[in-house]
């Protein structure tokens, strides 16, 4: 299984940190965010990644290659970057989704376990990461879960109760139908404007998703703001 690493997008809540570097790069805990990924990944025992960049480019090329950590990597280029949402990132990365993979975005960091319990679960199909849900905050992604079953997934569930938040982890065994919704969703009206979890929530209509709850204990932190990088640092102190 490969990892997909969503890390194209400029990161204008991360400013004036992502001012002049690309927000993957930006530095948790005296690394970058990309470092942590790809380390967590490669202690999951995954095969390789594939990093889909866009903003500064040139710079997650250089880094990738300056910091080689024996994973395999692959960087694609997102042409979409600055005017497509995430779901663009997807795209550039569809001749990668027939193959069993586990996608995330290049902005979140997580413990090597939650990437252990990702690659373990065989669900047979498209699972996504989820921890049961205690407060909401502003930018999570709401899922309703009926036991291990995916019903929505958004950020405002309109006529659904949310159950858990999503960690923006997917996961797919093999098989084509992440594939089949991504097509179906970029191409409808404003499908280039959609997040990705639009995919998510596509195939949850049709073939299904499975819920998979992370372990009580094990951390993870999408690095949208500042603070969150104190958060993450304030939980992982040497």
């Amino acid at each position: 299984m490969k990892a997909i690493i969503l890390a194209a997008g400029h990161g204008s809540r991360l400013l004036p940190l992502t001012l002049t570097t690309p927000k993957c790069l930006v530095e948790v805990g005296g690394r970058a965010i990309l470092d942590h990924q790809l380390d967590a990944v490669a202690a999951a025992g995954f095969d390789g990644a594939v990093i889909i960049g866009g903003y500064r480019i040139d710079q997650i090329d250089a880094h990738l290659r300056a910091h080689d950590g024996g994973l395999p990597t692959e960087l694609v280029f997102n042409p979409f970057w600055s005017s497509a949402n995430s779901i663009g990132s997807v795209w550039a990365a569809r001749a990668y989704l027939d193959a069993p993979f586990a996608l995330m975005n290049g902005d979140t960091v997580f413990d090597p376990t939650i990437l252990r319990t990702a690659l373990g679960g065989d669900t047979g199909g498209v699972a996504l990461l989820v921890e049961p849900l205690v407060d909401a905050g502003l930018d999570d992604m709401l899922v309703e879960a009926d036991g291990t079953r995916v019903i929505a997934v958004g950020k405002h569930l309109v006529g659904h109760e949310a159950t858990d938040r999503s960690l923006g982890l997917i996961v797919s065994h093999g098989g084509g139908a992440y594939a089949e919704a991504l097509r179906a969703v970029i191409g409808e009206e404003n499908g280039i404007h959609a997040y990705h979890h639009a995919v998510v929530a596509r195939v949850a209509q049709g073939p299904g998703v499975t819920a998979v709850r992370i372990a009580t204990g094990a951390h993870w932190q999408e690095i949208d703001r500042p603070e969150d990088i104190a958060l993450w640092e304030r939980d992982h102190r040497p």
